[in-house]
């Protein structure tokens, strides 16, 4: 190529000029904001050395860059807490877990209710028949965790199950099933924790594939009744509620599937047409339902002594009722340790029952309209050569601390659960799991200099200790490590050392306990 004149003249002066090669000082690592400042200032001085002097702490310059800084920081946390959050092992957020559950099938559980064995006494004996009208079901409580107002409602038991067949809502006791004369006991009864709320209306012609969307929240797990009439007698009646309706063998399942939001407000959708049934068009839907569930449904035995109106041949009389058992399984809703615990465990029995861990993950997952359970697990004995004997101890949660027998009712509905899923050969077997109670003294030492903040450390180690001992945290079999709970003492800051004063060493159990905590007591000690 040639130049000639100006052209070349200039472009041979400027190839002449050198590069000057600016230093790499990229650091991708530098996600905090002092490192990134720090990063900053490195590149402004070797960069821009004759250009850039605004290092001093006061100038305006100094402000711009930890602006940057700044800006760096919180953009490095947010990436690093998305990618978090897209994978179940490491995700924090309760929106995210539910999310990535979703994508294998499986949805956390809402709020539980608590459900307790329950009895009416009648003075009167005259008519055939007591009837309680759906809107005289409810009785009102005072809950001892807060103190506030607690509402059960009142359902029969056929044959084990509750009864969810009379789409009025009412229960009728004829006086054949009493006992006792002159006054007569109703038994097979329940109280289950919640208010119970009826809606009804009729579907759209032009709709699809039926939904209703209910009107309370939030939803009660495992209480919802569906029942629908119309001109075609095999589209109607009571539904089934399954954990998807895609999963319907055909087009003569009854059935139904709920979906809750993050609120557990409810949606009920029914199926196609194809894949379970949809009821008729411009048909009559009646819905039953409670709204509540927690812990703090969970009661003793005899706390429920009220009266309840009922009709006795079209007049009206009044019964008592109380709860003739403790009343257990109310639970929050599912916690995020829990789903990611045994979600995956859940996804890998693939709604089967063969090994010892496929019923252990069935039994600490099921939900049933008796309540839920709060801890087991399952070990097995060789009876014959033809079967197994497989037994499933199970407890259910009073408390965040507290354990309790499950009542006899839940038991016959989780092994009727079982049923549907287990190995011909298999022979279960449901029993009441073991606690082990435990009192706690332990001393704590801090320097005097923070005699001033000893209540609040005092709190802050009582915190740890309780999270320690949160039976959500605890397993059958594990056993109390002294040097386990003395190392999350010594975590709050404070504490220079920790003693458990009348605990001297480990305490092991066998594979059916389960350790609670029953009374705590910390004392301090100031150092000189």
């Amino acid at each position: 190529m040639n130049f000639s004149g100006t052209v070349a003249s200039d472009f041979m002066k400027l190839a002449e000029i050198p590069v000057i090669k600016r230093p790499s000082l990229i650091n991708f690592a530098a996600t905090d904001f002092l490192t990134l400042r720090n990063s900053l200032i490195d590149y402004a001085k070797a960069v821009y050395p004759r250009d850039y002097k605004y290092f001093v702490e006061s100038d305006i310059g100094m402000m711009f860059l930890e602006l940057v800084a700044y800006m760096g920081s919180v953009m490095s946390m947010k990436a690093d807490m998305l990618a978090n959050e897209n994978f179940l092992a490491t995700a924090t957020q309760r929106p995210s877990v539910k999310k990535l559950l979703q994508l294998i099938g499986i949805r956390m559980k809402g709020p539980l209710s608590a459900a307790a064995d329950a009895k009416i006494t009648s003075a009167e004996t005259v008519g055939t028949s007591i009837v309680i009208a759906a809107s005289n079901r409810t009785i009102e409580t005072t809950s001892p965790e807060d103190g506030g107002v607690l509402t059960y409602t009142l359902y029969k038991v056929v044959n084990g199950l509750v009864d969810t067949t009379n789409k009025s809502g009412d229960i009728i006791l004829p006086n054949a099933e009493g006992l006792g004369s002159p006054v007569t006991v109703f038994e097979n009864l329940v109280l289950q924790e919640g208010t119970l709320v009826k809606d009804t209306g009729s579907f759209a012609a032009t709709e699809g594939v039926k939904t209703i969307k209910l009107t309370k929240g939030p939803v009660v797990e495992a209480s919802v009744q569906v029942f629908t009439d119309g001109p075609d007698s095999l589209k109607n009646g009571a539904f089934v509620e399954v954990p998807n309706v895609f999963f319907a063998s055909g087009s003569s399942d009854k059935i139904f599937e709920v979906i809750y939001d993050d609120a557990y407000n409810a949606t009920v959708v029914f199926g196609d047409g194809s894949v379970g049934v949809s009821p008729d068009d411009t048909s009559n839907y009646y819905v039953f339902y409670r709204v509540g569930g927690g812990t703090r449904g969970n009661l003793g035995k005899n706390i429920i002594n009220n009266t309840m109106l009922v009709s006795r041949d079209s007049v009206s009389d009044s019964v008592s009722i109380t709860n003739n058992s403790k009343s257990t399984g109310g639970a929050n809703a599912e916690t995020v340790e829990h789903a990611k615990r045994f979600a995956p465990l859940n996804f890998r029995r693939q709604d089967r029952l063969v090994t010892l861990e496929d019923y252990s993950v069935f039994a600490n997952t099921f939900t049933g309209t008796f309540g839920t359970v709060g801890k087991a697990t399952a070990a097995t004995r060789q009876a014959y050569s033809s079967a197994n004997i497989i037994d499933i101890y199970v407890l259910e949660k009073a408390s965040d601390f507290q354990l309790q027998r499950a009542t006899t009712n839940f038991k016959t509905q989780l092994l009727a659960a079982i049923a549907k899923k287990k190995m011909a050969t298999d022979d279960i077997v449901i029993v009441d799991g073991l606690i082990r109670t435990l009192d706690l003294v332990i001393t704590i030492r801090i320097d005097r200099e923070e005699e001033q903040n000893q209540d609040q450390i005092k709190a802050r180690v009582r915190d740890k200790i309780l999270t320690f001992m949160n039976i959500d945290n605890r397993e059958f079999g594990e056993a109390f490590r002294v040097a386990e709970l003395n190392r999350k003492i010594i975590d709050v800051d404070e504490v220079r050392y920790s003693t458990i004063d009348n605990v001297g060493q480990d305490i092991s159990i066998d594979f059916n306990e389960i350790i609670q905590l029953n009374n705590l007591t910390i004392n301090i000690d100031l150092l000189e």
